[in-house]
């Protein structure tokens, strides 16, 4: 299983928010490609970056800093969010060497465009769900549909999306433990693989993670738990990996 670092991009720093909320967020960095290349130096095998103006613009907006850590670590794999919501848009990302885009409101309101992408890009779509209390939300978590996230995915393994990014949006930035059962339970009805996003704290939760591997959670995107060192990124790999 994957320890995936999150970058979250707003107005050029890296930043974490509480519950998705954009005026609840602390700045941790004005220096991005300082704090990528510090995950790297730690052992990171993949990063994940979030362009949360984008999320909300619907169009990248701190796109060059992505495009710069993408150059800076070629061989690195990073997964984008935040604003993809055009061909364009994905194919810019992967020209400047992004692994995967992970596609959230776009996916929920107009379905058909994940096929498209797909089918322009394949093995380079991720869909990211965010749910609350198991209903998808959309446009940056400010609003919640009527869409459920299990039947969601259902809909996009056909499209041959490469994984889920699920997000459980009550514990995200709150420090409160990952919902497992929830993430096991959408990876095994799914058939999907899955990453698990929100609420890590510490090893503990990494354990609980660990013990659902075989439900296919293959990884889980860690954040405010890193920076403020609940959670030692390089001990959590070496759990992952033993």
């Amino acid at each position: 299983m994957l320890i995936i670092p999150a970058i979250d991009l707003k107005d050029g720093a890296c930043v974490r928010l509480k519950q998705g909320r954009m005026e609840d967020d602390t700045v941790f960095s004005d220096d991005p490609i300082g704090v990528a290349a510090q995950w790297v130096e730690q052992g990171a095998r993949r990063l994940h970056l979030v362009d949360l103006n984008g999320a909300f613009a619907g169009q990248p907006v701190n796109g060059e800093i992505v495009q710069a850590i993408a150059r800076r670590w070629p061989q690195l794999p990073i997964q984008i969010g935040g604003g993809i919501r055009s061909l364009e848009t994905i194919e810019a990302y992967v020209k400047a060497g992004v692994s995967w885009v992970i596609i959230g409101t776009k996916a929920v309101k107009e379905p058909a465009f994940v096929r498209e992408a797909c089918q322009a890009f394949p093995g380079r779509v991720i869909v990211g769900i965010d749910a609350k209390d198991g209903w998808v939300a959309t446009d940056g978590w400010a609003e919640v549909s009527s869409v459920q996230a299990v039947d969601l995915a259902k809909q996009f393994k056909a499209d041959g999306i490469s994984a889920i990014v699920y997000t459980d949006i009550a514990r995200d930035g709150m420090m409160q433990g990952v919902n497992v059962e929830a993430t096991a339970k959408l990876a095994r009805d799914s058939g999907l693989p899955v990453i698990a996003s929100g609420g890590v704290t510490n090893l503990d939760d990494v354990r609980r993670l660990l013990s659902v591997q075989g439900d296919g959670v293959i990884g889980t995107i860690t954040g405010r738990a890193i920076y403020e060192g609940t959670l030692d990124l390089a001990e959590a790999q070496a759990l992952a990996d033993a």
